[in-house]
């Protein structure tokens, strides 16, 4: 999966380490990890791209 661009992909203080923050359930986790690495983010169904922007952008002159 290409976390590093999810939305989810959170910093998480008391493990110290990145965390996906997503409502995953068992399957869907089960079914994401079959996949190739490098089609694993396309088939997350939670995968959201980490755009902080989006809301201001409509504003830019």
């Amino acid at each position: 999966m290409d976390c590093d661009t999810c939305a989810y992909f959170q910093w998480d203080d008391e493990e110290e380490d990145y965390i996906c923050e997503a409502d995953v359930d068992e399957d869907d986790l089960a079914r994401m990890m079959q996949e190739p690495s490098f089609r694993r983010h396309s088939r997350c169904p939670y995968w959201v791209k980490d755009d902080e922007y989006a809301v201001v952008r409509h504003q830019a002159f």
